[in-house]
């Protein structure tokens, strides 16, 4: 029980922060009237971030953590991928949002949200780093709870952000709160940019 709950707190604790996958998560839910449609963005988040824990938790960490230049690089690309993730956000204005989440096609959905899990250092960085270190006290039936109770957050979060994004989307019919959010969003992304260039000193 106690691998299910330190599972269940730790993987709540890396993926509430309105990071780059989950704002692209809840606009997907909010653009699109049939919630069916936006299904393909939150599968893709899910299956990724099934990928990245396994991954971690089976050894990469010990890994990528092992090699200084490996993780200094991870800061770095991150660094740039978050400023500029925040960037976007931030000059998004609400009418440009809805149209460029509106168009997007699964296939789109689909490519979006594999970068935005697989290509984000700091996504990355958050599954070796915490969650694939976290495993090493663990083992056998223990170290798969653990694991299960991760990837099980994970799909429960991204199918939330979706259908509250949903909702909103019907309740918010300026687009005034959407707009606020994803300055909000851009604000917590850049101090995580902060945070990764910080690393590098």
């Amino acid at each position: 029980m106690e691998p299910l709950i330190h599972g269940i707190i730790l993987a709540f604790g890396l993926i509430l922060p309105l990071g780059v996958q989950n704002v692209f998560l809840f606009n997907q839910g909010t653009a699109h009237k049939n919630f069916v449609h936006a299904l393909p963005a939150v599968i893709t988040a899910g299956v990724c971030d099934t990928i990245l824990i396994y991954s971690a938790v089976a050894g990469v960490s010990l890994i990528v953590l092992s090699f200084v230049w490996l993780k200094n690089l991870l800061f770095f690309i991150g660094f740039f991928f978050l400023a500029y993730m925040g960037w976007l956000m931030w000059k998004s204005t609400t009418a440009v949002l809805r149209q460029q989440t509106a168009v997007f096609s699964a296939k789109r959905q689909v490519a979006f949200a594999a970068s935005a899990s697989l290509l984000n250092p700091h996504a990355i960085m958050d599954t070796i780093g915490v969650i694939g270190t976290s495993s090493l006290v663990y083992s056998g039936v223990e170290k798969w709870s653990f694991t299960i109770a991760c990837i099980g957050v994970s799909w429960i979060w991204f199918f939330s952000l979706a259908i509250a994004g949903k909702i909103v989307g019907q309740l918010d019919s300026t687009g005034s709160i959407l707009k606020k959010m994803n300055q909000l969003s851009a604000l917590i992304v850049w101090g995580m940019a902060l945070y990764m260039g910080y690393q590098l000193l």
